[in-house]
This record gives C-alpha cells, structure tokens and sequence, in this order.
C-alpha cells in the first residue's frame, strides 16, 4: 500500500515535510520556504530512526530528510520510509557526509536525490523543485524504461545494437504516437553513435562540468540531437588523442535529467569502467552484455557477467547478447548449444549476422528497416526488447515490482 500520494491538481499550494533533528538545518529551511504563500511547511522535529513508521507524508510534494548516513540505524529507518512511499512523495535525503557506498545505498533505495550539508539554500530549493517536476505531479508518476548495452570485448557491434533498439522503442507505439526516445552514446572519448546516425554531436560536458548546477531541460536540449525519425540522441565530439573522465556527479546529473524527460532511454556503453559506471548499471532496466561468436569473447562475456554480480550485487541481472552469429548445419563453428553451454541462465539471445546489412545502414546513416524492412537481425532485437516489453506487465500482474529508479543526482 502506497502512503503518499500527489496533491489535487487543482491545488496551488505545494506541501514540503521536512524531518530533522539539526537546529540549525531547521531555522534554514523554515527561512528558506516560510516565506512563500505557495509553500505548505511541516516540520518535523527528530532523528528518523524515532520517527520513520509515523511520519506523515499524505498528499506530501517533496519529503525531506535530514539523517546521518553513517548510522546503519538511520539508513535501515530510511530504507523501512521508501519501502512506505514506494512511487510518490519523492524523497531528498540530507547527509553530513558522502560516499561511494552511501551513493550506491541511497541509490538503491530510490532515493530522488540527495544533498550534502552544508546545504545552501538555493540547493535545496533546486532539488525539491526538481523531483517534484521530474515526477510530473501525476498519481502515478512514472520513469523511463533504460536498456544499456555493454561490449564483452572491443568491436562486438554494440553501437548497431543500440541504434536499431532505440529506433525500435521509438516506434513501439505505432504511426500515430511514437514514445518519446532517448540514444545516449557514454563513450565521450571515441563513440560512434553520432557518425551511425550521420548527426552532429552536440554535448559538451566541459562547458557544464564547472557549474552542473546549470544543467536544465532548457540546456539539454540545446545539447541534444535529433534524427529525422525522431530519436532524441546525446553524444559528445570525438576526442580520440584525449583520455580523460568527467566528474561523475556531471554525468549522473545528465543521466538522471535525460531518464526523467523521456519514456525509453538506451545508452551506449564504452567498454573502459568508469566511476559513473556502476551507477547506469544500477538503474538500468535492462542490462544487456554484447559478445562476438568467438570461444574467448564468450570467456569475457561470462567473466564480465560474474564480475558484475559480484560488485553491484544478485539484484542487478545482466543478459548476454552473442552478436553476428551464423548458423550452419554441417559447419565446425560454434553451435547454439555451445553458446547455452557456456553462459547458461545469461545467455538470452543470439542476433543472426548480416554484415553487408548492417554496413549499408551505417555508410547511409539510417536503421536497418530502412535499408531492408522485416529483416533478421531487426526481427530477433524485437522479440527481445519490444516483444517482451509488451508481455512484462500483463505477466508480472499484482506482484509487480516498483520500478527502478535512475535518479543519481549528487549536489553538494
């Protein structure tokens, strides 16, 4: 049962609960949105292990909690408040300090964001208005479904796979509704999703990473490009002679604006692990490992499967794609049941190999279909991406998960 809920539409006050035990949090904040005749302050006196099972949150906007994070106590009376709220109010945590672990907990704990003390005002008001709008004010606030692809091995054709997948989600709701779409190429360095689609990349991560507090939907759009089909697509200009990582709160915040302004999003993997990178694996919907028809990609595909279970944890289940595979009934190449054999329960599909296909569509810069309409390689992503999409919810039916969260903003 789902406690909170949003407030009536045609209510023009917002109502912000907002817990603490920190005297001086509490004046801040009571001086921050005391103020505004549009703001409905409830202030709520304690630490949340005292107050979690009791605190009020019907018709909340936005929930605040101030708690210490490294009190497994906090963090246990925290998790027993999401499992509460589940969907709506969003919630914005508060720590004293901050941590890879405590990002990855509040993480999986859906948290919509969370904020560092010492909290400027300014800060606070940004994040409350922000996942507040990022949930759109509706009962049942909803978030983007993600499909991330990640090479086993350099070369696997992941960029073809993800292209074709976000064309495929774009127009799964047929001609006359096409769900907003999102291609989000992560490989900053030397992706090639851009020159796929014959687009112009457009983000620019340096001109936001020394203020990210002016990342926006008015800004992402400026950085987004658009296909003549209509897919959103975010990539960033090649830099091939200049290795370096952005700052991962830059990152997160991109990720986190672009699932909250879209219905399907599929990123692009680059094969190097990023400290921003167990953070899209976490709030992916879908994690997809792509792997080449040879005996050692497949080694890497199933060392990478292991790898990932063991760092992020059995919730996460990532399914292993075998690329550009042939079969041939008299051939000494690898079988069907080879690849079973090999990756067991992660494998989940494997796409035929067309390479004349698939280069014509990327010399030309346009999906497959356009090139060859019904073909194979098309045909087999639908049944594992649309196709199954289209079953999950008639299949799960009352004991349906909540869906997973992206929100990885980090201001401090």
């Amino acid at each position: 049962m789902r406690l909170g809920r949003s407030p009536s539409p045609n209510s023009n006050r917002t109502r912000v609960v907002v817990l603490t035990a920190d005297a001086e949090f509490d004046r801040s904040v009571r001086a921050t949105f005391g103020a505004s005749s549009a703001i409905e302050l409830t202030m709520v006196s304690g630490r949340i292990a005292e107050r979690s099972d009791k605190l009020d949150v019907e018709n909340a906007t936005v929930v605040v909690v101030d708690l210490d994070a490294g009190s497994d106590e906090e963090m246990a009376a925290l998790a027993r408040l999401m499992a509460r709220v589940r969907a709506w109010p969003p919630v914005v945590a508060v720590t004293q300090s901050f941590d890879e672990n405590v990002a990855r907990t509040l993480l999986q704990m859906r948290i919509a964001d969370f904020l560092v003390k010492p909290v400027a005002a300014i800060d606070l008001v940004r994040a409350c208005a922000r996942v507040s709008q990022s949930h759109g004010g509706s009962a049942e606030p909803t978030e983007a479904q993600i499909y991330t692809f990640l090479p086993a091995v350099g070369g696997a054709g992941v960029t073809t796979l993800a292209v074709q997948t976000a064309m495929l989600m774009l127009n799964s709701g047929g001609q006359r509704v096409k769900p907003s779409t999102c291609l989000v190429d992560l490989n900053f360095q030397n992706g090639a999703v851009a020159d796929y689609l014959d687009l112009e990349p457009r983000l620019n991560l340096a001109e936001i990473e020394p203020r990210p507090d002016r990342l926006d939907r008015q800004l992402l759009e400026i950085m987004l490009s658009y296909h003549a089909s209509g897919l959103a697509v975010v990539a960033a200009p090649n830099r091939p002679a200049e290795m370096r990582s952005f700052d991962p709160d830059v990152v997160t915040r991109l990720l986190d604006l672009v699932s909250t302004n879209f219905d399907y999003v599929v990123f692009d993997m680059p094969r190097t692990w990023f400290s921003w990178t167990d953070s899209v694996l976490l709030g992916s919907n879908k994690l997809f490992i792509v792997s080449e028809t040879t005996v050692p990609s497949l080694r890497h595909a199933k060392q990478l499967v292991a790898a990932i279970k063991e760092r992020l944890g059995d919730g996460l289940n990532p399914q292993v794609i075998v690329n550009r595979f042939e079969h041939r009934m008299f051939s000494s190449g690898l079988r069907r049941s080879d690849l079973v054999q090999t990756l067991g329960d992660a494998f989940v599909a494997a796409i035929p190999n067309d390479y004349a296909l698939v280069r014509e569509a990327i010399d030309r810069g346009v999906p497959l279909d356009e090139v060859k309409p019904g073909n194979k390689v098309t045909a087999q992503l639908k049944k594992l991406v649309v196709d199954s999409a289209a079953k999950k919810p008639a299949a799960e039916g009352k004991t349906a998960a909540p869906i997973k969260k992206f929100k990885l903003s980090v201001a401090q």
